[in-house]
Parts: C-alpha cells; structure tokens; sequence
C-alpha cells in the first residue's frame, strides 16, 4: 500500500458528509488533522514517570508485604488443604 493511501494530504481528504451536526463534527476531525496532536497530551513526562515508578514499588512492597505474612500463608495452606481433602 502506497504512503499516500495510508496518510493522505489535507488536499486529498474525503468530502465531508451532509448535514449541520455532521458538518461540524468533520470541521473537529479536520482541525485536530490539520494541527497535529490537536492539543492532546500523548505521553508522560519524566516527574509523571518518576511518580509512577514510586507508586508501583510502593505497591509492590505493600503487597509482598500482604503475601509473605504467615496469616496469609495460613490462608493459602487451609485452602490448598481443604481443595485436596475434597472427595469426588
């Protein structure tokens, strides 16, 4: 497939279809094609990545935390149990 089939230039754009909410909706489509991202934020920034990257290792440590406790060990070994203690 050609590039210009893939991105077409503003010139080559289809026709906008027929009526008023129709035509406006296709003005928006055009404007945001025309100037690019359209105002958009497409990504993080590092602070952003920073802050994600500490939430997750908080995460992290709060749940290894929750797993290694022997309450929830006590938990996994009763239900293990109980599921190979059932008959058939």
């Amino acid at each position: 497939m050609f590039p210009s089939r893939i991105f077409p230039s503003p010139n080559r754009l289809p026709r906008p279809p027929r009526g008023p909410f129709i035509r406006a909706a296709w003005r928006r489509i055009l404007a945001g094609h025309r100037s690019g991202a359209g105002g958009r934020d497409l990504g993080m920034s590092t602070a952003e990545y920073a802050v994600g990257t500490l939430a997750a290792v908080a995460f992290a440590g709060v749940l290894y935390a929750v797993v290694s406790s022997s309450a929830t060990r006590s938990l996994v070994s009763s239900v293990v149990q109980r599921a190979l203690t059932v008959s058939f």
